[in-house]
This record gives C-alpha cells, sequence and structure tokens, in this order.
C-alpha cells in the first residue's frame, strides 16, 4: 500500500540529521515507497472551511552533505493526503493552534493526523503529566510568587520552568534562601512591560537522580521502546537536554519505567496520541512530549532499532482498518 505523507516540519535545511527523530520517519517512509510531502508553519490554509496546503514533492537521503530535494511547491488540498505529520517544535503558541484547527479540518475528511490536532492543544507537556500525580515528584503550577516561595521553602531545592519551553530554555534550579529567587520569579511569572501579565509557571522538587540522567522513553500507540535515551547533565550544567549539552546514553527500562508507562498509556490511546516521549528521572515522571519527540535515531543506532519503522507498522494498519470501514 502506497500512502502519500505530508510533514509538517521546522526548515528541513537546518535539521540535524543524526539526531532528528522526524528525518528517520521521511526515510522510514521513503524506503517503504510512500510518497512525501513537505511543509512548514506558513504553508497551511482555509478556503471556505477546507484544509490546503502548499506541498512541495520531497525526497531524503541519509547523507549529511545533501540530504533532501524538494519539488517546486504548489496549493493542494489537503483532504488529498493520506497521512499528516505534525512535527512541528514548540513553542505551543497561538500560531501552533491555529496549525492543528486546519490539520483537524484534514482530520475530519480522513486524513490521519500523526500525533492527533486536539490532543496537541489539549495536552500541554508540562501539565498533562500532571495528570498521572501518582507518578510525580511534589509539584506546583501557579502564578503566584508567594505560594511559589513556600513551595520553595517547603521542599529546599526545586527547579523552576515556563510551561511553553523546549531544549531546557529558562529552567533554574534554586535552593531556599536564594537571593536570587525574587528575580528568577520574576522572569519567569511577570509578562507585559509592567508585570500586568502573569503567566503560570512549573515549580517540581529537584529530584537528586537527574545526575544519572533525564530518561527520554518513547511511546508507540501506547507501547514502550524498550530503552531510553538517558540524557546525562555534564559539568556544572544542571540540565540533562542534549539541547543544552547533554550526553545522551542509552539504557533498558526498569521495572519503575514500566509501570510509569502503564499508567500512562491508555489515556494516550485514547486521545489519539500515537508517538509520544515520557521524561522520567529516577522514579518521577518530568514532562510528557506530545509535539515532536526526539531521540529515535539515537536509540537506533545504539541497540540496532528501527522506531520509525514501529511508528509505521502503526500509521499503515491504522490506514487499512480506515480504508477497510
Amino acid at each position: 500500500m502506497t500512502l502519500s505523507v505530508a510533514v509538517l516540519m521546522d526548515p528541513i535545511g537546518s535539521i540535524k540529521i543524526a539526531k532528528d527523530t522526524t528525518f528517520a520517519m521521511l526515510l522510514e517512509a521513503q524506503r517503504r515507497g510512500h510518497r512525501l510531502f513537505y511543509l512548514e508553519q506558513g504553508d497551511l490554509a482555509l478556503r471556505d472551511g477546507l484544509p490546503w496546503a502548499r506541498l512541495a514533492a520531497l525526497s531524503v537521503r541519509d547523507d549529511a552533505s545533501g540530504w533532501f530535494m524538494l519539488e517546486e511547491p504548489r496549493w493542494r488540498d489537503l483532504r488529498e493526503i493520506d497521512v499528516l505529520l505534525m512535527r512541528k517544535d514548540p513553542p505551543v503558541d497561538a500560531q501552533f493552534i491555529y496549525d492543528t484547527m486546519v490539520a483537524e479540518q484534514a482530520e475530519r475528511a480522513g486524513v490521519s493526523v500523526v500525533n492527533r490536532p486536539q490532543a496537541l492543544r489539549d495536552c500541554n507537556e508540562k501539565l498533562f503529566a500532571m495528570h498521572f500525580p501518582q507518578c510525580m515528584a511534589p509539584t506546583l503550577v501557579s502564578r503566584d510568587a508567594a505560594e511559589m516561595r513556600a513551595f520553595v521553602a517547603t521542599h529546599g531545592e526545586v527547579v523552576l520552568k515556563p510551561l511553553d519551553g523546549m531544549g531546557g530554555r529558562g529552567i533554574f534550579r534554586v535552593s531556599a534562601g536564594d537571593t536570587n529567587l525574587n528575580s528568577m520569579l520574576e522572569t519567569l511569572i511577570a509578562a507585559g512591560p509592567h508585570g500586568e501579565h502573569r503567566q503560570f509557571t512549573m515549580a517540581q522538587k529537584y529530584i537528586p537522580e537527574i545526575t544519572s540522567g533525564d530518561k527520554r522513553i518513547l511511546v508507540i500507540d501506547g507501547e514502550p521502546v524498550p530503552y531510553a535515551l538517558a540524557r546525562i547533565p555534564q559539568g556544572n550544567e544542571f540540565r540533562g537536554n542534549l539541547a543544552a549539552g547533554g550526553r545522551g546514553v542509552g539504557v533498558p527500562l526498569s521495572e519503575r519505567d514500566r509501570w510509569i508507562v502503564s499508567q500512562v498509556a491508555p489515556e494516550l490511546r485514547r486521545r489519539g496520541l500515537l508517538f509520544v516521549g515520557l521524561d522520567v528521572i529516577g522514579d518521577y515522571l518530568t514532562e510528557i512530549n506530545v509535539t515532536s519527540p526526539t531521540c529515535a535515531r539515537e536509540l537506533d543506532a545504539q541497540f540496532g532499532l528501527n522506531i520509525a519503522g514501529q511508528l509505521f507498522d502503526v500509521i499503515e494498519r491504522t490506514r487499512i482498518g480506515n480504508r477497510a470501514a
């Protein structure tokens, strides 16, 4: 079965193919004989309520000297596409939300959208984890600086982070009595020229096991990949994110990791979240990444896996089911 597969992503010319999970998906789709199409955020539109996209036929190769070729883009009815991969990196801002609304119109016409547009809107990568408090360390989300200060005083050492970031940006580690705490809270909570628009901020009790790595567990249709990528902080850095200089080391899932996946998986399936990345530090779930989870290429390389292949097995099975119906 040949499918037409469109991918909405950040500029393909700027990716690092050795670490780019979207690129792994494109390679696998092409290997299976599917037709690839490329679009960026500015290439979506609605015409009289119908979803359109400016699509460029795409071919890829696993070669850092030249990894893609694009044909001249043209506007097409997005309902003609079989599969739309939503792989735009955060922030999940107003423009991203509008993208999901266009994609939802395609989904209503039978296009398989991965991940589902409604789930991308509903599942903030920080807040969605709080649906599973049994898996998490003590956590507070608030716009109130006094509540944040009290949380820090109670737990002694805390990590503060915005709700819309990625790659470790805007994250602070703070201890009770730190003279910089008020400044950190002003940076995170205050918005607008006079701080009149306060923003939700997350505070989590610091988990010392971060020194062993912030594990990324990839989950495909509710089933975990058997290995996680432990992103280990380097030097004096407390953040394990690869974008913040962390070193990625593959590790087998622990029993606790599998238990966390078992707690989360039914809700992932219910919401149509086919490809998700859970972040786990020590025994605790910290985030659920739904927009553009990464680390597939690193795990593939270390353990001889084909994670994108597992995903496309599910996508193809879903398309066959839809056509039979």
